[in-house]
């Protein structure tokens, strides 16, 4: 429940508490069907590469063993095809994301490759996740878990849906702290990639949230002492293209 008065950020504004989700809503709705030319156009590409990291990390089986994942907050399905282009027959990935555009995307493209009986598309909220307790051999969520309002209870409903033995794997933003490249960062993030969300998508100001917000997110340190405190063990993280993103992971054991 929120607390009257408590606030939170979006970007690098103080907002209600209860409003922020319905703010990120609107993001993500402005910007659904360029998402993934924007990410390309971002990163470089380099989106692509740290995904594939992710999924070597996730290591799914390549046998008929049944092996479920839930993909939390991937509505436009990347880290699930991956995942299914990876794995065995015995592979289902459940994609979770609280945004019906992203969804829509994520179905149309299910489609065009065949992989509407792997890949399931759900509307759901990572705070209040509408499944069993112990349904999932693995939960991933790449670039979304800083988006979300109450983290904590994100990282808590994650350890509740994996059966003992699985794992949490976090792709996301992270901190530049190689000496030269943090402020050519900066200067790309707030400079370039406003007018860009402009040009590509019309709307300039979701992507100012979305660079505003990778500097509010925890530093790794912090962020895994979150992860820990939702009783995930064996919490580590590595940082990728230096700093720019970092991969966290968790065991439930």
């Amino acid at each position: 429940m929120d607390r009257p008065g408590e606030t939170t950020h979006f970007g690098f504004k103080d907002v209600p508490l209860g409003d922020k989700q319905t703010l990120v809503n609107d993001v993500f709705h402005s910007v659904a069907s360029r998402y993934d030319l924007m990410n390309d156009l971002m990163s470089g590409g380099l989106h692509r590469v740290w995904k594939d990291i992710m999924i070597n990390a996730l290591d799914p089986p390549r046998s008929d063993r049944p092996f479920a994942l839930l993909d939390v907050a991937g509505g436009t399905g990347d880290i699930s095809f991956r995942a299914a282009k990876a794995a065995g027959p015995g592979f289902h990935a459940t994609v979770c994301d609280i945004n019906s555009d992203m969804l829509a995307v994520g179905r149309e493209r299910a489609a065009k490759r065949h992989l509407e009986t792997q890949v399931d598309f759900v509307e759901g909220n990572a705070e209040a996740l509408g499944f069993a307790d112990r349904s999932f051999d693995a939960y991933t969520i790449a670039f979304g878990i800083r988006n979300v309002p109450q983290i904590n209870l994100a990282l808590r409903e994650a350890y509740r849906v994996l059966r003992p033995g699985s794992r949490f794997l976090c792709l996301e933003f992270s901190t530049v702290e190689m000496p030269g490249l943090d402020k050519l960062y900066d200067l790309f993030s707030f400079k370039v990639i406003p007018p860009l969300g402009r040009m590509v998508t019309g709307d300039a100001e979701s992507y100012q949230y979305l660079v505003e917000s990778i500097r509010k997110f925890p530093k790794p340190a912090a962020f895994a002492d979150m992860i820990r405190e939702a009783g995930f063990s064996r919490v580590s993280w590595q940082t990728l293209s230096g700093g720019i993103v970092a991969l966290h992971s968790g065991w439930r054991l």
